[in-house]
């Protein structure tokens, strides 16, 4: 037994993960889908930035969160090239400043969905899961301190997958 706190990652649905963003789910048929909604920059001389990540996959799990970070001005979007699966760590603000680390949520998004962080949200950096990643990111910068912001968190924590929980549940039951 651990004395971490541990979260177990749950599926991504649009409706769980709407309070920190919005999920891009690749529509079921043909045809132009906009997601702009949620696309925000609060600076008049940022500019939008267009890149590709290649993103290896994690070595081990459970994944052990000792930083959050944010982009308090601008949304920040994923957009999947070539993906399987990979986790999505968030957490509101708290009230004293920081993540909300008793709020934490994390999810498991498969190849076929992207995401947009709101503007502000906490997240910790992108875990992919299975295979090597590419992915396309989206966001406003204008080179100051202001476009990212990382915190080392005080009380670290693990993400388990939802197999493994169950898992690491039955055996402790037994």
């Amino acid at each position: 037994m651990t004395d971490v706190p541990q979260i177990i990652a749950e599926p991504m649905h649009t409706d769980t993960f709407a309070e920190f963003g919005q999920v891009l789910q690749s529509p079921p048929e043909a045809g132009r889908h906009f997601f702009n909604d949620l696309l925000e920059n609060t600076r008049a001389n940022a500019r939008v930035d267009l890149s590709i990540a290649t993103i290896n996959p994690v070595d081990k799990l459970p994944l052990h969160a000792t930083v959050m970070e944010r982009h308090p001005f601008s949304s920040q979007t994923f957009l999947p090239l070539k993906v399987s699966r990979y986790l999505v760590v968030v957490a509101p603000d708290s009230p004293n400043g920081g993540p909300d680390l008793a709020r934490v949520r994390a999810f498991v998004a498969n190849g076929n969905q992207g995401i947009t962080y709101r503007r502000g949200i906490w997240h910790h950096g992108m875990t992919v899961l299975d295979e090597t990643t590419e992915m396309a990111v989206l966001m406003w910068c204008d080179g100051s301190s202001g476009d990212e912001e990382f915190l080392d968190i005080d009380t670290p924590f693990e993400v388990v997958l939802p197999t493994a929980a169950a898992e690491q549940n039955h055996r402790v039951n037994s």
